[in-house]
């Protein structure tokens, strides 16, 4: 069996079990929690009556975990991890962010916060039409600052290890799905973020794709202490994940 990602493992989540049903109950970790949420919400104006989509989610993972949430359609999983990386603000409640408090930060202290501490894999991937796929994944790296013959090269071995090799060159309207959902998880990754949040990494692929890239991001999450964060209804991500999270009409199951 494989051994499943152990870095940062001691954390704690209000309604978070391991996969085995073993309460994830260890409060921090020796590095901190990467991200922490008190008392969050999302509610969405909507006649007849507003849309609660989160309600007064309470949780924390630990630098280095390697996190699954998982829950029905409509359980809220994509709202949160849209919180979580402050591409959403919260109707009520806070979130940390490696200990800074990131709800109310202005926009641009916001966007500095993501660009040098988050990547995030989108289940519509977001790739720029007017970029390679390789100018895709460099995308994020670029705006860091990253040499490029560093990014070239970091680009090339991904590439070969998901099977995007010889596809560089490729627009994204001449890309599959799924080469597309590879590109997407390849941007995220490769500026080697403290924190990936991942909402359905898995989805369009087939099983030998989907295993190679959940390789590369627990390499990541071995070597680098990267922390993960995905939403998911795969078995193959939950299966590997640390920890379970489960979410029920935008809220932590109990």
């Amino acid at each position: 069996m494989r051994e499943k990602p152990t870095a940062g493992r001691a954390a704690n989540a209000v309604g978070a079990t391991t996969p085995n049903g073993g309460a994830g109950s260890t409060p921090g970790g020796a590095g901190g929690p990467a991200v922490r949420t008190e008392g969050l919400w999302k509610i969405y104006p909507q006649e007849p009556r507003p849309v609660e989509a989160v309600r007064g989610v309470d949780l924390e993972v630990a630098a280095g975990e390697f996190v699954a949430m998982a829950g029905p359609s409509g359980s809220g999983k994509t709202t949160v991890l849209n919180l979580l990386g402050g591409l959403t603000r919260p109707s009520k409640g806070k979130v940390w962010i490696g200990g800074r408090e990131i709800s109310e930060l202005p926009d641009r202290e916001l966007a500095k916060v993501r660009l040098s501490r988050i990547g995030f894999v989108f289940q519509s991937y977001n790739l720029l039409p007017v970029l390679t796929a390789a100018e895709n994944a460099e995308f994020t790296m670029l705006l860091q600052g990253v040499p490029a013959r560093e990014r070239r090269e970091r680009v090339r071995r991904l590439f070969a290890e998901v099977g995007l090799e010889g596809l560089e060159n490729r627009m994204p309207p001449k890309l599959s799905g799924g080469q597309q959902q590879r590109v997407a998880v390849a941007r995220a990754v490769l500026a080697e973020p403290a924190l990936v949040l991942a909402d359905e990494p898995t989805a369009n692929l087939d099983s030998s794709t989907a295993e190679a890239l959940l390789d590369v991001m627990e390499k990541l999450n071995r070597e680098k202490g990267t922390t993960f964060v995905f939403s998911t209804h795969d078995p193959r991500v939950m299966e590997r994940a640390g920890r379970l999270i489960r979410l029920v009409d935008g809220r932590v199951e109990e």
